[in-house]
């Protein structure tokens, strides 16, 4: 009987290429998710921020009315409303505070020894 020769039948050599394909594409389906959700994320934060803004809003005009309708009180009962006098307190304490910078002495600093003075030719300047 004749020997013959076996030639064994030659390995597929297995790609990563089907793989990292698989990956890839996986990789990109959850970075198109996340940036989905943080931009209805932000969405939803700049509609909170408007509604804040329209309570702050409503707020300050309900404190601007009750302002207002305290003073007319105080009108209507006689009494002089704060707000006549807030200017003028405002102007004298404002003449005061210029008053007492004027008279707060100036510190004096002691001069500089020469020795601490650096040498200018060696002074690094940068823009």
């Amino acid at each position: 009987m004749p020997i013959a020769a076996t030639n064994p039948a030659p390995k597929k050599k297995r790609s990563l290429l089907p793989l990292l394909t698989v990956v890839f594409l996986v990789s990109y389906a959850l970075m198109t998710m996340l940036i989905v959700e943080q931009g209805a994320a932000i969405q939803q934060q700049h509609n909170l921020i408007q509604v804040l803004q329209a309570d702050s809003m409503q707020l300050w005009a309900m404190k601007g009315k009750a302002l207002a309708d305290k003073v007319s009180h105080d009108r209507a009962q006689g009494k002089n409303a704060p707000m006549t006098q807030a200017p003028e307190t405002h102007k004298t304490e404002k003449s005061q505070s210029h008053a007492g910078k004027a008279a707060k002495p100036q510190v004096q600093l002691p001069p500089v020894p020469a020795a601490d003075l650096g040498d200018q030719r060696r002074v690094l300047i940068t823009l």
